[in-house]
């Protein structure tokens, strides 16, 4: 399978330790920015399906806003129950000021 790369944010829509919910082929993505560093995550917990978006965002971790599962942003690792699965790990390119995630197509 070959990763496709889709153009879905440009850098001045993001504050400090923003986030926004992308749907790409199907799929929903949580993009967070954390200082200067972006990160393209599974939208959903993999504790209990619930969204992440709204969850706090510090030392490139997230915390589930309903169960406070932490996750590591950098890798999707699940840190501290109740989560034990880890959740997507979307890859990024920025070029200039243009965000893109990239998404296996089949």
């Amino acid at each position: 399978m070959a990763t496709k790369f889709y153009p879905v944010a440009d850098k001045s829509e993001f504050s400090d330790n923003d986030q926004l919910h992308v749907s790409l082929n199907d799929e929903e993505i949580l993009l967070c920015r954390e200082e200067e560093d972006y990160f393209a995550i599974s939208y959903y917990c993999s504790h209990a399906t619930l969204s992440l978006e709204g969850g706090y965002i510090y030392k490139s971790k997230i915390i589930c806003p309903y169960h406070g599962a932490e996750f590591c942003l950098k890798t999707g690792n699940a840190l501290t129950p109740p989560a034990y699965e880890e959740i997507k790990k979307y890859p990024l390119s920025i070029e200039g000021t243009t965000i893109s995630i990239g998404v296996e197509e089949t």
